[in-house]
């Protein structure tokens, strides 16, 4: 039912003027500029659940549910330290600044809000005096108040519907539709096809169970869901089209 009622915002997302707009390298390097927010805000979501299923303290005690710390870490592994396509690992965010890197794209705003928040600076001033794209600053901030806020199942929401769930889609018509030409953009096909094969093969019916798990018999916690997706997939579609406005 929940996925029924969100299918608006899904079609929205996967149909969005933004994918065939992206057909050149100065377009390109727009989007990773505002995009790899979104990519760097992804792992606060994932924290907090590695946070709440797995136990991260010493002395070290055992949690409930096995299986949801065993799902968590998977998922953490593969963002966190995932093969880069060259023989070593990195973090899908430290692929994401090398495709940046590699199409000539601007890293230094990205890589001074991280040092800021790094150095004790709360992510909103860093976002704010750092230079990061209006909407991106709103899009990160609703990504932290649901992961700072949110119960475990509402994040446990916007991790499946707002990323895991989502993400093949989008990073699909994406690949689909664009048409980049003149320079090498190997990274961030990698990037991209990475993310179309561990959240839509592996990570994404993960998240499923967990979420369907801890909302069974509970329609409190069905309805708090729906609302969370909602939130999150609207906040993906105002920073596509602030994308595509800054494009046009």
């Amino acid at each position: 039912m929940v996925e029924l009622e969100l299918d608006h915002w899904k079609r929205q997302l996967a149909e969005h003027p933004l994918y065939r707009s992206i057909n050149s390298v100065e377009r390109l390097r727009v989007f990773m500029e505002h995009h790899v927010y979104a990519v760097w805000d992804f792992m606060s979501l994932a924290k907090r659940l590695q946070r709440e299923l797995t136990f991260v303290d010493v002395p070290w005690t055992p949690r409930a549910v096995p299986g949801f710390a065993r799902l968590i870490n998977e998922i953490v592994l593969d963002e966190e330290s995932d093969q880069d396509g060259r023989g070593g690992f990195a973090s899908h965010f430290e692929l994401y600044l090398a495709a940046m890197q590699e199409v000539g794209a601007d890293t230094r705003a990205i890589k001074q809000v991280v040092a800021a928040v790094a150095q004790g600076q709360s992510p909103e001033e860093a976002l704010a005096t750092g230079g990061a794209p209006p909407a991106a600053q709103a899009f990160v901030s609703q990504t932290l108040t649901v992961a700072r806020q949110a119960p475990l199942h509402g994040v446990v929401a916007a991790f499946f519907y707002g990323r895991e769930d989502l993400i093949p889609t989008l990073f699909s018509a994406l690949m689909t539709q664009w048409k980049v030409e003149g320079r090498p953009v190997e990274r961030f096909v990698y990037y991209l096809e990475r993310h179309i094969e561990v959240d839509g093969d592996k990570h994404g019916p993960m998240v499923r169970q967990l979420l369907e798990a801890l909302c069974e018999g509970r329609p409190d916690r069905l309805d708090a869901s729906r609302d969370i997706a909602q939130r999150v997939m609207r906040a993906r579609l105002a920073l596509w089209d602030a994308i595509y406005q800054a494009m046009v």
